[in-house]
């Protein structure tokens, strides 16, 4: 899947204006939630996977390093593989369960499974 690009520069593509500036957003502007505030769903999800089942943890807000992260210690608690994308967290399998479970004992008291 292709990564979509976000021009920060509205539409400028060339000025000869010597006195230009292009504002560029701060990407570190997202300050992650504290987990008790994160709102997390946990569901199972077979659509456009060949028929093969992962568990989406979706509705998280913070930097990317820290789903990343999450992400990871997720895979790690469950055994399996998986990935984040799009501000998603992909782990194989039906593991659902387990994933509400570890979220909730790490803190995160809003997690749901869908």
């Amino acid at each position: 899947m292709a990564k979509k690009i976000v021009n920060s520069f509205s539409g400028l593509v060339y000025s000869t204006n010597p006195n230009v500036v292009i504002n560029e957003p701060d990407n570190e502007a997202i300050n992650t939630l504290a987990p008790a505030k994160q709102i997390l769903r946990v569901k199972l999800d077979t659509k456009h996977r060949a028929g093969k089942a992962v568990t989406l943890i979706t509705g998280f807000i913070g930097t990317i390093e820290d789903i990343e992260v999450l992400g990871k210690k997720l895979k790690s608690y469950c055994g399996t593989g998986g990935s984040v994308k799009e501000n998603e967290i992909i782990v194989q399998g039906d593991n659902r369960d387990k994933i509400v479970q570890w979220l909730l004992k790490n803190g995160y008291s809003l997690a749901k499974k869908m």
